[in-house]
């Protein structure tokens, strides 16, 4: 990854903070982009601090203009484009589908399916111009398996597995490969909103005892950019201590 460049979107956090490090740590040149400005730029400092190399672009993934944007200014930034992780997700109301708030449902169709479409729609020419490289997208069990109360979020990772398959098709012959990641409940900031007693009945939906944690995530989606994963395009990599087994 020595000298190669890669989006990051909601790296300011979670997920997207572990597979920034992870790049960073591997001598990527790590594009840090999210809305939380300052977060994102917290992520930065870690990384440079470290002796790293990263730069905040703010992007609002939802937005089609936005997306091109990043993809511009990142190659402006560091000459050429190889990998993109699509990471920026939202989670949503809580209400069963005859219920669910239309405004909900537009917001994360927006930023989770959308942007996903609208990311990779604008990272696949920069790809092929640099001579190949990797995207890739973040799913979620739930684009396996459905969960009540969760519409929006369910067919929006649904989408995404979907797209990233197409896409992988279309752009197997230009040398870039596309994968889908599928993570089970993982120990991040989001979880913070729940109280403790939820927060177990998660761990007990897992087979393997515990929550995953962010890096073990990172690990994944770095491996499906390197050269190691050459051979794999158009799959959805589930890491999810078990869940999707039961």
């Amino acid at each position: 990854m020595k000298n190669k460049t890669v989006i990051v979107t909601g790296a300011g956090s979670g997920l997207g903070r572990a597979i920034a490090h992870k790049f960073a740590e591997n001598g990527a040149n790590v594009v840090v982009s999210d809305i939380a400005e300052d977060d994102a730029k917290k992520v930065v400092e870690e990384i440079t601090d470290k002796k790293g190399t990263a730069f905040f672009i703010k992007a609002d993934t939802s937005k089609a203009k936005e997306c091109e944007q990043l993809v511009k200014q990142a190659v402006a930034k560091y000459g050429k484009l190889h990998y993109a992780v699509n990471n920026a997700g939202i989670g949503g109301e809580m209400a069963k589908t005859a219920e669910y708030p239309l405004d909900s449902w537009e917001k994360v169709i927006g930023v989770n399916l959308n942007g996903v479409f609208f990311g990779t729609k604008y990272q696949v020419p920069e790809i092929i111009k640099a001579g190949g490289g990797a995207i890739v997208n973040m799913a979620s069990i739930l684009g396996s398996v459905g969960s009540p109360n969760s519409v929006a979020y369910v067919a929006a990772k649904h989408g995404v597995v979907g797209l990233t398959k197409t896409a992988a098709l279309e752009y197997a012959k230009d040398k870039v490969r596309i994968n889908s990641v599928g993570p089970g409940y993982i120990k991040t900031p989001l979880l913070d909103q729940i109280d403790e007693e939820q927060q177990e009945q998660l761990v007990q939906m897992h087979p393997i005892g515990r929550l995953g944690k962010p890096e073990e995530v990172a690990n994944l989606v770095y491996w499906l950019c390197s050269d190691e994963a050459s051979f794999v395009t158009g799959a959805y990599y589930l890491v999810d201590g078990g869940y999707t087994a039961q």
